[in-house]
């Protein structure tokens, strides 16, 4: 089954849609705009482009190649990106009435964040392919552009974890799940958008999946070595505790916790320090934080002890000791559901292989 709204963050098998059909090509719509990150949109059109040019299966002899992708954008020519490297934008959307799929890749935001009705043509035609029946993705951040059409309000996306709270306060309508890798949602699985930066890898191959069968996709991802991110995002994101929040006390109770979050009995010693009544503490600190205390300090906890799994040879046992836990079953139980990933296995991932080290 696809990836839906509801699913968990990793990749799913894909059954190909009833559609499916190797005499079909699509037309694909890859946007171009000056907020544009170079290293996706290119990214994303050699993939996508890979039947044409390279020895996959489903090209073989007497078949089409599943998509024909152009890059589009509100006037043809060169156009300079966000870092500045020039590209070249094939065809204008003002000539497009319809397409097939349409790719909003990564932008850059701003320190001001991102500032609506810049692109209004451009948020027009969006919601006019749309209309006609063409399925609107997003790889990471370009989830802001596409939320501008309105078409995701009360609808599920994902965005870059690091944008996750921008995104909020700009499209308050829009349920965000930046721990997700891919999110696919409406009524015809017509809006899809994909997580942190390199999950656009996620995106092409699942739409090479829908469209062109579960082998097309597989074989393109031996060729390019990509990777489903079957984990989810959770063990990439490194937890921040909030401090906008304006409650002095509470604040300060966060300050001494980030130092003292291994100690035993710390929420205990909190409210002690705080001299607020417990029940008084615990609903501000939760109004405040959007945490609990004792799931505060539990993700204070898993983020020193990822650091310590990432760039120590500590053991498991050593490490749950060291931020806290006496016992190291219960660490295991906790890290795994903070992260979705056991101790070993993410130390595994994340740690710097030998090769690199200095």
């Amino acid at each position: 089954m696809p990836v839906t709204s509801g699913s968990s963050g990793g990749a799913h098998a894909i059954a190909p849609p009833s559609d499916l059909s190797g005499s079909i090509s699509r037309h694909v719509s890859l946007v171009a705009l000056p907020d544009a990150v170079v290293s996706t949109l290119a990214g994303i059109y050699d993939v996508m482009s890979a039947f044409a040019f390279m020895e996959v299966s489903n090209a073989g002899a007497g078949a089409r190649v599943p998509f024909r992708v152009e890059i589009v954008g509100e006037a043809a020519g060169p156009l300079e990106l966000a870092s500045g490297v020039p590209i070249n934008v094939q065809r204008v959307i003002a000539d497009i009435e319809t397409t097939d799929i349409v790719i909003v890749p990564s932008v850059l935001l701003r320190p001001e964040g991102w500032v609506q009705g810049r692109y209004p043509r451009l948020v027009e035609w969006l919601r006019a392919m749309h209309d006609r029946g063409a399925v609107l993705c997003s790889a990471c951040s370009g989830i802001f552009l596409l939320a501008e059409t309105g078409l995701f309000d009360g609808k599920d996306a994902t965005v870059h974890f690091a944008y996750a709270r921008a995104f909020a306060a700009t499209y308050p309508a829009v349920p965000i799940h930046p721990e997700r890798v891919l999110v696919i949602s409406g009524v015809r699985e017509a809006l899809v958008s994909s997580g942190a930066s390199m999950a656009w890898h996620d995106l092409v191959l699942y739409l090479i999946a829908r469209y062109a069968g579960a082998t097309a996709a597989q074989e393109v991802a031996r060729l390019f070595a990509l990777q489903w991110h079957q984990d989810g995002l959770a063990p990439y994101i490194v937890f921040e505790g909030r401090r906008d929040h304006g409650d002095g006390d509470i604040e300060g109770a966060q300050q001494w916790l980030g130092a003292h979050f291994s100690v035993a009995n710390p929420v205990e010693e909190m409210i002690k320090r705080s001299r607020l009544a417990e029940r008084t503490f615990k609903r501000r600190f939760t109004s405040a934080t959007g945490l609990t205390p004792i799931a505060y300090v539990q993700r204070l906890r898993i983020e020193d002890a990822k650091r310590r799994l990432e760039r120590t040879e500590a053991s498991i046992d050593e490490i749950s000791w060291q931020v806290g836990y006496e016992d190291p079953a219960f660490f295991r139980r906790l890290f795994k559901r903070t992260t979705g990933l056991a101790p070993g296995a993410y130390r595994k991932r994340f740690r710097i292989p030998e090769f690199a080290r200095p």
